[in-house]
């Protein structure tokens, strides 16, 4: 988890050759008026959902129709023997995803648009290219989910449902205002608690789920590191670092910050806010993540279903909870899940293409002002549906999906590891001890886990 005392703040005055002032004291402005907003507020949960804003969001969209997938296939074909990593794995996702924010909040811009400024196009245009090829796939492999969804609840032929689903995203991100996408992904969240029920109602062996969650059980073959590199490439995602940080600007910008020297800077508080929507984000995906492994371990494992081809199959986890309205359940948290990620991939993506072309970009900007963000959105969705029809097992799509995630998320890692303790952009602002380990840790993790599967795969 991230500190919340603004211990990494350092001294609020203006380094030598930074470029920008990075600290800002006040915090009557901006977050801090989030904060104001906050204490008016009379009612607690309603104080707590106010605070709770990308962070949140970023960590329910980690739990996206890819992740579903990943995490099934992961208890259904190894049973128990992956728990450990949702532990393992929450520290180093929330110091990422906290890294990305703050380079947001810091610097007034997202992540391409801080490579654009501060370094070579060598480096910014294979990343933006890298993002978009990678959330291309995982949003058609998303979309083919939500089909499938459909289908289950309805019967109509998921090919059928690709077109009418991809295009209803679209013109929601196109004629939605940012606010009410934000508000609404917030409540979408709630259709995958399903999962943490289920796992208690299927009666697992809770000695095994102990063990298999305090000591790694690690194997060198094909099956677990392939498993493994997905694993971290659906909860590590490429995505989310770029739509952390410009979803931290769509914050300012929605506060009235148009002008890049009003966002520029950020206060104590506003980095104990960020601090706490980040970790409660990724918490709440971790629980998820989790109880997903759990349960398909404890009901498709248990029963001899090691492995899973269609959306039916999954569905039978959530038979505890369920029952004959498994299905039901199933098909709701993968609609929910794909309708709250299908937007973002397009978008991060949209964000990432704007910020290296220097074009006008924002969820918040009309069509007409921002054609080139919405074309990419398009472009995007559109490259998706063209995936959805090569005749890939949608499951499959899924699986693989975060397999590719996980060998494309290290260099990027890499490049905003380097950003976050590079202090002319960030001067005071660089990276603490604790995020610097735990930072570096997830990038040598998932190198290490990508240099594992090579191995295997180049082994035979």
């Amino acid at each position: 988890m991230l500190p919340r005392n603004g211990a990494e703040a350092g001294p609020n005055h203006r380094e030598a050759g930074a470029t920008p002032t990075v600290v800002r004291a006040d915090s009557a402005s901006g977050t801090g008026s989030l904060a104001a907003t906050r204490q008016r507020e009379p009612h607690a949960l309603k104080r707590v959902l106010k605070v709770l804003g990308p962070g949140l969001i970023t960590g329910a969209s980690d739990d996206d129709p890819s992740g579903i997938g990943t995490y099934a296939t992961a208890g259904a074909s190894l049973g128990y023997r992956t728990l450990w990593t949702a532990p393992f794995t929450f520290p180093l996702m929330a110091a990422v995803q906290y890294v990305c924010a703050k380079v947001g909040l810091v610097t007034g811009m997202g992540l391409a648009g801080v490579l654009r400024q501060h370094y070579s196009r060598w480096l910014l245009y294979p990343a933006v290219l890298g993002l978009v090829v990678a959330n291309t796939i995982n949003a058609g492999a998303d979309i083919a989910a939500i089909a499938a969804g459909l289908n289950l609840l309805s019967g109509v032929r998921p090919g059928l449902a690709v077109v009418p689903v991809a295009l209803t995203i679209l013109a929601l991100q196109v004629w939605g205002s940012y606010r009410l996408i934000a508000d609404t992904f917030k409540w979408l969240t709630l259709v995958l608690l399903a999962y943490v029920a289920a796992g208690f109602l299927a009666h697992p062996d809770w000695g095994a789920v102990l063990r298999a969650t305090v000591l790694p059980s690690v194997t060198f073959d094909r099956q677990y590191l392939t498993v493994l590199v997905a694993i971290l490439g659906t909860t590590i995602s490429p995505y989310l670092f770029f739509w952390q940080a410009s979803q931290e600007v769509e914050e300012e910008l929605s506060l009235g910050r148009t002008q890049l020297w009003q966002r520029v800077g950020a206060s104590d508080e506003e980095l104990r806010y960020c601090a706490r929507d980040v970790n409660a984000g990724m918490l709440a995906a971790n629980v998820v993540f989790y109880f997903i492994i759990l349960t398909t371990a404890a009901t498709l494992h248990q029963a001899g279903r090691t492995d899973i081809q269609s959306a039916a199959d999954a569905a039978q986890a959530l038979a505890p909870l369920g029952g004959p309205y498994a299905s039901v359940l199933f098909a709701v948290g993968l609609i929910g899940a794909g309708f709250l990620a299908v937007p973002i991939l397009t978008g991060s993506a949209a964000y990432a293409v704007s910020e290296a072309f220097g074009w006008t970009y924002g969820l918040d900007e009309k069509p007409w002002q921002a054609r080139q963000f919405y074309g990419a959105i398009a472009a995007a969705t559109l490259g998706g549906i063209a995936l959805d029809f090569t005749g890939i097992n949608p499951m499959d799509a899924l699986f693989w999906t975060a397999v590719i995630n996980g060998f494309i998320a290290p260099p990027l890692l890499l490049l905003i590891m380097l950003i976050a303790n590079n202090r002319e952009i960030m001067g005071a602002r660089t990276n603490g001890r604790w995020t610097n380990l735990l930072g570096w840790g997830a990038t040598a993790a998932m190198f290490a886990a990508a240099a594992g599967l090579l191995v295997t795969w180049g082994q035979g």
